[in-house]
């Protein structure tokens, strides 16, 4: 067998269904609005961001993302991903947005500017971009049962979920209060997903199965401690979204300590993300190459996480197909 090289990797049509858009932001781009701005940069580029603190970390994307003062602005966000996944060989890619970072910008300007420019991005670049709106942990069940019901409201087809996200840790456990928000969301059609499992425990996994009814998770890693709940995650086909750097960085010391081999020996279905790419400047392919090396993936096994996330995607029945295809029709070429 061959393992997968960067190359054939980058070539390869792929999805990426765990990364936020807080944490895409170019260093240009992030001098760009803060020159327009005025405003000097807390620290140098190069060390903007200090993952060895998330209450930390949370607050720089708050700062980042505040730069952000019109829906013109966003457009140059949108489009910089647009053309950083065009980059990578993303296809389709369902990016997370958490209108609590973006402070200078109501929602529902952010979320309309951001889904005409992917409009545009669809055409110039071929890349389909889904937007999943996420709750703050520490927001109220009334803050995020008013999101829903503006997502409902507003019309934007590219609206494909509802996330919430946060540091588990220090928000505690938040299924109950927003168990509403989330039953809203299902009643009409949006599909559902949390971050659980990650800087909490396997309780939090629980909560978002139990509680909010999700189809996938992301993270989740956790689970890996209690084996029925392990158990649980294959016999009801729940998908983990896993980001190994992104937990590397922060959750274990090392890529040999953490539990996915162990995950995907159970059986678990897991799609394999970057999460906040620019932040651990990293991109999809490169995570993917590293995996691969790491853990002798081939070309073909790399092809099957990108059909997990086919199979996991808030999205028709006529788009995973094609997207099936592309993927099986550039293994064959």
């Amino acid at each position: 067998m061959t393992i997968a090289t960067e190359s054939a990797i980058r070539a390869l049509p792929k999805l990426e269904m765990h990364i936020h858009l807080e944490g895409t932001f170019d260093p240009a781009l992030v001098q760009q609005l803060a020159d327009a701005r005025g405003v000097a940069l807390p620290r140098p580029l190069d060390d903007l961001y200090d993952l060895s603190d998330i209450s930390a970390f949370l607050r720089t994307l708050d700062w980042v993302c505040s730069l952000v003062a019109s829906a013109e602005e966003a457009r140059l966000v949108a489009e910089n991903f647009g053309r950083r996944c065009q980059q990578q060989g993303i296809v389709y890619t369902e990016v997370i947005i958490n209108p609590t970072h973006w402070a200078a910008l109501p929602y529902s300007e952010l979320l309309p500017a951001l889904a005409e420019t992917f409009d545009a991005v669809e055409t110039t670049y071929g890349v389909d971009v889904r937007l999943l709106p996420s709750i703050l942990r520490q927001q109220s069940a009334a803050e995020a049962e008013a999101l829903v019901r503006w997502m409902g409201e507003s019309g934007i087809a590219r609206i494909a979920g509802l996330s919430v996200d946060g540091n588990e840790t220090a928000a505690g456990p938040t299924g109950e209060r927003f168990a509403r928000a989330y039953a809203m969301a299902r009643e009409l059609g949006f599909g559902v997903t949390a971050h659980a499992g990650e800087s909490a425990g396997p309780d939090g996994v629980r909560d978002a199965l139990d509680l909010l009814g999700v189809s996938r998770i992301d993270h989740g890693v956790r689970a890996i401690e209690e084996p029925t709940l392990t158990r649980r995650l294959v016999d009801e086909d729940i998908t983990l979204n896993v980001c190994l750097r992104s937990n590397c960085s922060i959750l274990y010391p090392t890529l040999e300590a953490h539990p996915f081999p162990r995950l995907l020996e159970a059986g678990v279905k897991m799609t394999l993300n970057t999460d906040d790419p620019v932040v651990l400047k990293t991109d999809l392919s490169e995570e993917l190459a590293w995996i691969a090396g790491h853990f002798g993936f081939s070309l073909e096994d790399i092809a099957g996480f990108q059909h997990h996330a086919v199979d996991s995607a808030f999205c028709d029945s006529a788009t995973k197909q094609a997207l099936r295809e592309r993927i099986d029709a550039a293994l064959a070429g």
